[in-house]
């Protein structure tokens, strides 16, 4: 009788070892697609353009050149106008990050900075240069220069910057959702992300 009960508890061991063993190996392997996923989504994001403006601007340029020990000055001038597109993009595949799988945690450690795109098209008009002060490839260069730098400034003082962060806090707001649904951790600097709206609190 001993033998049997003995026998019934050694198998009843058995088959519960043989039960954790194959719900630790399933969750394991649940662990492991659930990282690979959080990788692999992150990694298939590419450059995210997230804002479009134009731009318009009238540029006078002039330029004199002294000849003859200042005796004879001479001029050029030129009217351009300058239409521009710009683009704001964030490269999301730089994205620095580490899966902790011990923790359940996603950890955003830093995220790459604006890309400003400028594609200025110069329109000549009015161009006046003299023989002995003609246009020449150094001015057109000033010229490129001198607008893009103009441009900069008046980005910085438009709402192009602000409206693509906004747009990022969205695309961003897509890892919460995805880790959220996976019963993961989003943390960005430290910082623990509980709910999607938490990142436009952060300084991005």
């Amino acid at each position: 009788m001993r033998k049997i009960i003995l026998g019934i508890v050694i198998t009843i061991v058995v088959l519960y070892g043989f039960k954790t063993c194959e719900a630790k190996k399933e969750e394991k392997t649940i662990l492991y697609e659930n990282s690979a996923l959080i990788q692999k989504q992150i990694n298939n994001v590419g450059k995210l353009i997230v804002t479009e403006g134009h731009f318009s601007q009238v540029f006078n340029y002039q330029n004199s050149k002294e000849i003859l020990s200042n005796y004879l000055t001479v001029e050029k001038k030129a009217l351009v106008i300058v239409n521009a597109d710009v683009t704001v993009a964030y490269d999301l595949s730089k994205i620095e990050f580490e899966v902790d799988e011990a923790s359940k945690t996603l950890k955003i450690l830093s995220i790459p900075e604006e890309e400003i795109s400028i594609n200025p098209d110069f329109e000549y008009y009015d161009v006046q240069a003299d023989f002995l002060n003609p246009f020449e490839a150094k001015d057109y260069n000033k010229i490129k220069k001198t607008v893009n730098a103009s441009l900069k400034k008046k980005i910085d003082k438009s709402a192009l910057k602000s409206n693509a962060k906004n747009r990022l806090i969205s695309e961003l707001s897509k890892f919460y959702i995805l880790t959220n649904s996976m019963g993961w951790t989003l943390q960005y600097n430290e910082t623990p992300i509980s709910e999607a709206d938490d990142f436009k609190g952060l300084k991005l």
